[in-house]
């Protein structure tokens, strides 16, 4: 492959810097875009930084904002919901995000049978599609593998968002961990607009029980088949970033970050030579 990959740092990887570190992080690795959060206690955005200090801090260092991460659970729609929507949309924008990332429920107490997740799921993305257009960015949908998961596939959503004609404005997060779990073989390139990449490293663990504490970096141990997934996706059209998102507190705990993430980006630049 002549392209070299296009490398983006979802603030999972390193919860624990401060905003222009993180960005100095990203610079650094030549790693030219981020993704925030807003589910990560003492840092942007739960910490009060305001949305224009993020864009001003990216725009002096040549990165952009691919997303704000996440809107949940989005496919529970009501009016806290939406509340919740209209201030991470106006964030996204103020910002300079691209989108939004929009995970479902995930929980094992989730009373509704199938055909109310899929009632749920259209009329979350109805809803959604005109805010998201009047805000002026993407809704990343990202389907997780969980068991559990009211959406566990792509094709779920992509057939959801056809149905109410939303392709303006939705995308996929193909998620290399949450691919591998829900067992799923099918990708979308052409509507894929966000990669979330980890590795999982535990080959005796039982796929049901892995979790995301079992993501770190992706190396010559991964179980996922990361390389093949990545592959794929840019054999078959996929231009876009791949966004390290490892949740291991073991990674979070590393002194040499930096060192780490470029060895997982050599790994991966090799093993798709």
């Amino acid at each position: 492959m002549s392209q070299p990959l296009r490398f983006a740092l979802n603030r999972m990887v390193a919860p624990r810097l401060s905003l222009p570190e993180f960005i100095e992080l990203a610079v650094t690795l030549k790693a030219d875009a981020i993704e925030i959060r807003n589910d990560l206690k003492g840092i942007e955005i739960e910490d009060g930084t305001l949305p224009e200090r993020v864009r001003q801090l990216c725009r002096a260092n040549g990165i952009s904002v691919l997303s704000i991460n996440a809107l949940y659970p989005f496919d529970v729609w009501n009016d806290e919901r939406r509340a919740q929507t209209l201030k991470l949309a106006a964030y996204a924008r103020d910002c300079g995000a691209q989108g939004l990332v929009m995970c479902p429920l995930n929980d094992r107490a989730d009373p509704r049978n199938e055909a109310e997740r899929s009632v749920g799921l259209r009329t979350a993305l109805s809803e959604l599609a005109p805010i998201l257009r009047e805000y002026g960015i993407l809704g990343f949908i990202e389907p997780l593998g969980f068991e559990e998961c009211s959406l566990r596939r792509k094709r779920t959503a992509v057939d959801a968002i056809k149905a109410i004609g939303g392709l303006d404005v939705f995308r996929l997060v193909h998620d290399t961990f949450h691919h591998h779990l829900a067992s799923e073989y099918e990708f979308f390139p052409e509507l894929t607009g966000l990669v979330h990449i980890s590795g999982v490293e535990d080959a005796q663990a039982p796929l049901a029980t892995i979790r995301d504490g079992h993501r770190v970096l992706v190396g010559e141990g991964d179980i996922l088949g990361n390389a093949a997934q990545i592959d794929t996706l840019l054999s078959t059209g996929y231009t876009g970033y791949l966004s390290f998102e490892p949740f291991a507190d073991s990674v979070h705990g590393l002194t040499d970050i930096q060192s780490a993430i470029g060895a997982s980006m050599d790994h991966l630049q090799k093993s798709l030579a």
